[in-house]
């Protein structure tokens, strides 16, 4: 089976949306699953359909880094499991992506990285929550969803971008 993975543009799942660049720079969020309660994302659209459209998305997002870095939730995502994550990030750096910059909350992480030729962001987004879902249940001896099915991504637009967006990783904790 060969390794390549089809580079999809835009696409979605019905989740969010998502921009498959191919080896242009990528900011992802992903994040455990109680980590962020439906009904809240559900009561901050209604309040914000009063601001004009163009500081919706900003104030949504926003929103949402603050709730998660408040660290709701389980935030089982401590050492080791943290561990387990960073570790599965590095495997494959200088193989599959090149990674920048990443942190790991204790509900989430965040992760700045360009895949490498033949590598889409949803097959690397995949291959990390898959391998970190089964081995972070392990070491807590726990079962079940450990991820939101869906992820939150941004590709780089400028050297101004990329800079703010390694900033930005590094004052998260």
């Amino acid at each position: 089976m060969s390794t390549l993975r089809a580079i999809k543009g835009w696409h979605g799942r019905g989740y969010l949306p998502h921009f498959d660049a191919g080896t242009i720079p990528q900011f992802v969020t992903f994040r455990l699953e109680d980590s962020l309660p439906r009904q809240r994302l559900l009561d901050w659209a209604k309040e914000l359909l009063l601001l004009p459209e163009a500081e919706r998305d900003a104030e949504y997002r926003a929103r949402i880094e603050s709730y998660l870095d408040r660290g709701e939730g389980i935030a089982c995502l401590k050492v080791p499991a943290a561990e387990c994550v960073q570790d599965t990030l590095l495997h494959f750096d200088g193989d599959r992506y090149d990674l920048v910059a990443w942190v790991v909350m204790p509900n989430h992480a965040h992760a700045l990285f360009a895949p490498r030729t033949g590598w889409s962001l949803s097959s690397l987004l995949h291959s990390w929550k898959s391998f970190t879902s089964s081995e972070v249940n392990r070491l807590l001896h726990r079962k079940g969803r450990l991820w939101q099915p869906d992820y939150y991504d941004r590709y780089i637009r400028d050297h101004h971008d990329f800079e703010e967006t390694i900033d930005y990783i590094e004052q998260t904790p």
